[in-house]
């Protein structure tokens, strides 16, 4: 964390002059990563633009509250005002093409936007030709709600609207994903809601993998809170969807089938469309960097951050993209002040709410090792086993306040 923090100070010295006409770098996507880099570059000194498509960001981290019922949809949303009054230049266009060679981005109205160095945060796209019968027409009969937003508002409708006594399915795919832990808190939550209004109603977790992030923890705080109303089932035991039909809200397993009244399908993902669009993605459908300064290591002077890297043992989550864009940025500024590029440790948090007041957690710090993120040992874990309440409605106030920092951090 110290090294974080000083690779931050160094960000916001001022810049010396340059020889020449003053650098520019494009950042595209205005995410937790997007926006954190944005700012640190042009607290930096570098004339920076920011390309995001979307006016308004619907942030992911904390929408499972919205979905079981604890939070209001508008405390999820942000713009990008602070941005623009510090002096960075926002540009609401989506980025269709990158041309690394000229140096420049073509935006979807055509406008071209030249760059000495171009940094690209472009999150997930879910993958709708993975899974048999799921295509984006089948999403809002089964909706994924894994890009926050409106489906988002469509799941707790779904939810909200089902009878009492219905049955609802969740399938989880193979890693990797955005947000390790993120499906095991929505099956909380939605245990939870289900508990407090629809009692009778059931809630199945078919899921693609044995083992999963929290396990322990999550397994405990279910057989506490909830027992006889979830009902996980893993890989070994039949947990794999292979198939499912959308309008008869059905999902086949290697063991058999099930109809749900409400169905939340998580697909596979991959990187954003346009990492995918500009080469910036390998076979697995992920972009490898180099961990030090995030360069891309197919496409030269163009760097990747957030959830759409291969990031060796660093997980996808909004605090990992948060500490990669400050890392990154500073290599830009260094790269582009011909200096060294200075090794960091990273830190990543990934909080989840099992219930309200009930909160768990995981920590890792990482550093550059044969060419991924790797753990240094000892230096994090979880949550303790068996801890009290308190200790868990410590772990919920933190993570509320983890997210108001992040936030105010990456949008002001």
């Amino acid at each position: 964390m110290k090294i974080a923090r000083r690779a931050l100070a160094a960000l916001l010295l001022p810049a010396p002059a340059f020889a020449q006409a003053s650098p520019r770098v494009v950042v595209i996507g205005g995410g937790f990563g997007g926006a954190t880099a944005a700012r640190s570059l042009h607290r930096a000194g570098i004339a920076t633009t920011l390309v995001e498509a979307n006016p308004t960001y619907t942030a992911c981290p904390f929408s499972n509250a919205v979905i079981a019922g604890l939070r209001p949809m508008a405390t999820q949303r942000f713009g990008y005002d602070a941005l623009r009054a510090e002096g960075i230049s926002v540009i609401h266009q989506r980025a269709v093409a990158v041309d690394a060679t000229a140096k420049r981005v073509t935006l979807a109205d055509g406008t071209v936007l030249p760059f000495d160095r171009l940094l690209v945060s472009p999150g997930i796209e879910l993958r709708f030709d993975a899974l048999p019968g799921y295509d984006e027409a089948a999403s809002q009969a089964m909706p994924h709600a894994w890009q926050a937003g409106a489906q988002t508002e469509l799941l707790a409708a779904q939810l909200h609207a089902m009878p009492d006594g219905g049955t609802v399915i969740m399938a989880v795919p193979p890693n990797p994903y955005r947000c390790p832990p993120g499906p095991y808190e929505r099956a909380s939550l939605i245990a939870h809601f289900l508990k407090s209004r629809k009692p009778r109603s059931k809630l199945l977790v078919l899921d693609a993998k044995d083992v999963f992030s929290k396990q322990r923890l999550f397994e405990a705080a279910w057989a506490a809170l909830y027992p006889g109303i979830l009902e996980y089932v893993p890989l070994a035991m039949g947990g794999r969807v292979t198939e499912v039909d959308a309008q008869a809200r059905r999902v086949t397993t290697d063991f058999g089938s099930h109809e749900g009244a409400v169905v939340n399908v998580i697909p596979p993902q991959r990187a954003g469309a346009i990492a995918q669009a500009s080469g910036l993605a390998d076979r697995s459908g992920w972009c490898p960097v180099d961990p030090s300064s995030f360069e891309s290591r197919l496409v030269p002077g163009v760097h990747v951050i957030g959830d759409a890297i291969i990031a060796g043992a660093m997980p996808k989550s909004a605090f990992a993209a948060n500490a990669q864009a400050r890392i990154a940025a500073a290599a830009v500024v260094a790269m582009l002040r011909g200096a060294p590029v200075q090794t960091a440790r990273l830190l990543n948090t990934c909080y989840s709410l099992v219930a309200p007041g009930y909160g768990i957690s995981v920590a890792g710090v990482y550093q550059p090792a044969n060419g991924l993120l790797t753990d240094i040992p000892g230096a994090g874990g979880t949550s303790r086993p068996g801890a009290p309440a308190s200790v868990r409605e410590a772990e919920a106030t933190y993570a509320e306040d983890w997210f108001a920092t992040i936030t105010t951090d990456a949008f002001g």
